[in-house]
């Protein structure tokens, strides 16, 4: 008589609160005080929505697996409305979670212990994950952050999703280290990026589903930027508001025009002159409501990403608004050179802006200098 095989252990854990700060410019969601100004300025949770879209991907095998989740909007609410019977474990009181309840999360998958740990958060909440298991388990992170330049998350929450139910259907055998890296917080709001290495997670080792560390900047870029800008204002349009996202190459190019560019955030500049700074997606909207617009987006160097990783504020409803042929990419040849073939992506929290942005897209590359480029959203 044949053994049945043992089900196999997923484990969930969902930061609720992750991501909050992104469409109201606060670049992340640390600390008590910058998640309540996020809720006045009108953030909404995002994260338990994208673990809910990771775990549709996996519900047609849940007969196969046991899932393991805590209470409330830390798993369990986002488990039952994909129709999981989840195992709850732990407590934590509902509509108010801390670092400290991820880390006891963790901790409860570690010590089932489960097989696969998945996660919605941002670069915070691996962290926290990371403290409390280390390398003792396999884990992957469903991309919910303002802020993701860890080398632990899918590409978006389906490919999350797609990617645990390979795992767990040992369809995906093998694992790798990855970074798991962080930014100060209020350094970052300050256009100062402190990135530090906090540790390594194990995923699943497959890398047309999980994205790369973001990659910093050669300093030979700084001259290669140069030579883009003075092509881009060439270019510039009369009359036409330009919005500029993160990044040394878009600031490169409203510094040649003898403006401040704030690195870590959005700007808005019309007719020579800085119309906004800093801007969140409510100021964005009312601001290209009556005016020509065009985005200027750069590639974040070896994740590939143009939008959907740092630039929130720079939402769907604006991207439709502006429409894909008002979109200018511009990237040096180093940050393109970094994808090693790969498309650029986008990740936008709306499937139909992600399938508009989907084909190719002109890259600015240098002086008079430009590169088709395939863009894709999953």
């Amino acid at each position: 008589m044949r053994k049945m095989a043992s089900k196999k252990k997923l484990g969930l854990i969902v930061n609720p609160i992750a991501g909050m700060g992104g469409r109201v410019g606060l670049k992340g969601t640390d600390g008590q005080d910058i998640l309540e100004k996020a809720i006045r300025l009108g953030a909404v949770p995002i994260s338990p929505r994208k673990a809910v879209e990771a775990l549709s991907r996996i519900s047609s095998i849940k007969g196969s697996i046991e899932l393991f989740t805590h209470p409330h909007e830390m798993g369990e609410e986002e488990a039952r409305e994909c129709t999981f019977d989840p195992n709850v474990v732990g407590s934590v009181p509902k509509a108010h979670t801390t670092p400290t309840d991820t880390k006891n999360a963790a901790k409860e998958m570690l010590r089932l212990p489960v097989d696969l740990l998945l996660f919605a958060g941002g670069d915070g909440t691996a962290r926290d994950i990371c403290e409390a298991v280390g390398e003792k388990l396999t884990v992957l992170g469903i991309p919910a952050g303002a802020k993701m330049h860890s080398g632990v998350f899918a590409i978006n929450p389906e490919r999350a999703g797609d990617l645990a139910a390979r795992y767990l259907q040992e369809r995906v055998t093998s694992t790798r280290e990855a970074e798991v890296m962080d930014v100060d917080e209020q350094a970052f709001r300050e256009d100062r990026v402190q990135a530090r290495l906090y540790g390594y997670l194990r995923i699943p080792n497959d890398e047309d589903y999980v994205q790369a560390s973001k990659a910093s900047s050669p300093p030979e870029d700084k001259y290669v930027a140069e030579a883009i800008a003075s092509d881009f204002i060439e270019n510039i349009q009369p009359d036409c508001a330009y919005i500029f996202g993160p990044g040394t190459t878009t600031r490169a190019i409203v510094e040649k025009m003898g403006l401040r560019k704030t690195l870590l955030g959005v700007d808005v500049v019309y007719n020579g002159r800085l119309l906004a700074s800093d801007v969140n997606e409510k100021q964005l909207l009312e601001l290209a409501k009556d005016r020509k617009t065009k985005i200027v987006v750069t590639v974040i160097g070896q994740q590939g990403f143009i939008f959907g990783r740092g630039s929130q504020q720079i939402s769907p409803d604006i991207i439709k608004k502006v429409g894909k042929e008002n979109i200018v990419v511009v990237a040096t040849p180093n940050k393109l050179t970094s994808l090693r073939g790969k498309p650029l992506l986008v990740d936008t929290d709306d499937r139909g802006v992600d399938a508009m942005m989907t084909g190719y897209l002109q890259v600015i590359t240098g002086y008079r200098t430009r590169a088709a480029y395939r863009v894709r959203s999953s």
